[in-house]
């Protein structure tokens, strides 16, 4: 669930993990919603006020590598700001956007958390949170405040893919929340690198053996941290775990089919992409829980008190879903790969322990080294990954020179 990580990015995630894996994972479009390199536009500023990325051109070489999809910073073209700030003022703005970004993703993950356990009908929440994202994204469309793209019917078709991957990876994320605490579900995430690889040389790319040795603690950790998990239940796990290769799926068959259609920016494509996963959701959602959800809807609100108070915290995830996203497309070109790649590690740290407080989920020692070992492990993958990127730039532009 969420940016493209994340869209990326992608979409980042439901849990906030941007897809670094990732739309993005994201993830959490982290979450965390990265999919392609975004391209700056002469529009306003949107709803946080950053401002947005250049694209980064990249041959086609007709070989498929999730992880630039899977990482949004790899899609960016980082220009440092000291050269156009203080170092001071450097440091307080990337904290600021750090900062926000890591509290919109502990109010979604809390509230849509609470929301789930009351009313555990994900197929549902999750067209909710689509049905915001796509009202939200027409509302900076109407004022102008975002730029509407320019499409065609080939880019219409070519949004079908990604959105299914979407639309199933985004509800198997809220399935996992009605089932798991959420501090594992962020653990299990951070698994999402490893089907990046897999499913990579699947599509005939292979990694370096750096980057495949990278993700050992990350198996390690997540099992380690799955045998002592004390709210483990298989159902929320393979929700999560398909959510993880849903968003990767996503991300390549994105690169795969936008590559013609740059001029399209990170956040316009989010935007696009919930609204055809939208389409795809709601029939579904109908046919698999449509009977259940008057009943479950009197249960949750005698449970939660008030319908006032169930209502609140539908609205606060379904609005905080798509704000953490925004956030992390508009502010990817003030963060450089290696600063994306720490930022999205804390964010893990953050989410984890404010939810363990929030929701006092008991915490078993070994269950807290599966848990720190998975995440360090998605820091070194996001580290090798990103230093991977940089060299592979610098040796297109000595090609590039020498031609």
């Amino acid at each position: 669930m969420i940016a493209f990580h994340t869209l990326h990015p992608f979409a980042p995630r439901p849990d906030g993990c941007v897809m670094q894996t990732r739309l993005m994972r994201s993830q959490n479009f982290t979450h965390h919603i990265p999919l392609l390199a975004l391209r700056k536009t002469p529009s306003a500023t949107s709803l946080v006020g950053i401002a947005k990325a250049a694209a980064v051109p990249h041959p086609p070489t007709g070989k498929i590598n999730a992880d630039e999809d899977l990482n949004p910073s790899s899609h960016f073209k980082y220009k440092p700001l000291t050269a156009k700030l203080p170092e001071k003022n450097d440091k307080v703005k990337l904290a600021a956007v750090f900062g926000l970004w890591y509290f919109q993703n502990v109010i979604f993950n809390v509230y849509n958390k609470k929301a789930l356990g009351l009313f555990p009908y994900p197929w549902l929440i999750a067209s909710f949170h689509l049905l915001v994202s796509s009202l939200w994204m027409a509302g900076l469309w109407a004022t102008k405040l975002q730029p509407f793209p320019r499409v065609n019917r080939k880019f219409l078709l070519a949004l079908l893919g990604p959105g299914l991957f979407h639309a199933i990876g985004h509800t198997s994320a809220c399935i996992a929340f009605t089932k798991l605490a959420v501090s594992f579900i962020q653990v299990i995430n951070a698994s999402e690198p490893c089907f990046s690889v897999v499913i990579s040389a699947l599509h005939d790319h292979f990694y370096p053996i750096h980057i495949w040795l990278s993700v050992i603690p990350i198996v390690a950790g997540c099992a380690l941290a799955a045998v002592t998990e004390a709210s483990f239940n298989a159902a929320g796990l393979w929700g999560a775990l398909v959510s993880n290769a849903c968003f990767v799926l996503r991300n390549i068959y994105s690169k795969q089919s936008f590559y013609d259609y740059k001029h399209i920016d990170g956040l316009n494509l989010y935007g696009c992409i919930s609204i055809v996963s939208l389409f795809y959701l709601i029939p579904v959602a109908v046919i698999v829980e449509g009977r259940h959800w008057l009943q479950g809807y009197q249960t949750a609100i005698a449970a939660a008190g008030s319908p006032s108070s169930f209502l609140t915290w539908v609205l606060l995830s379904c609005v905080f879903y798509h704000l953490y996203n925004q956030t992390l497309y508009q502010a990817l070109n003030e963060i450089s790969p290696l600063r994306f790649s720490v930022g999205d590690a804390m964010r893990r740290v953050v989410v984890i322990i404010a939810t363990v407080i929030v929701f006092r989920n008991p915490v078993r020692p070994l269950n807290a080294v599966g848990s720190a070992m998975a995440i360090f492990g998605t820091f070194l993958y996001s580290q090798a990954t990103a230093v991977g990127t940089k060299k592979g730039n610098k040796k297109r532009k000595m090609i590039t020179k020498e031609r």
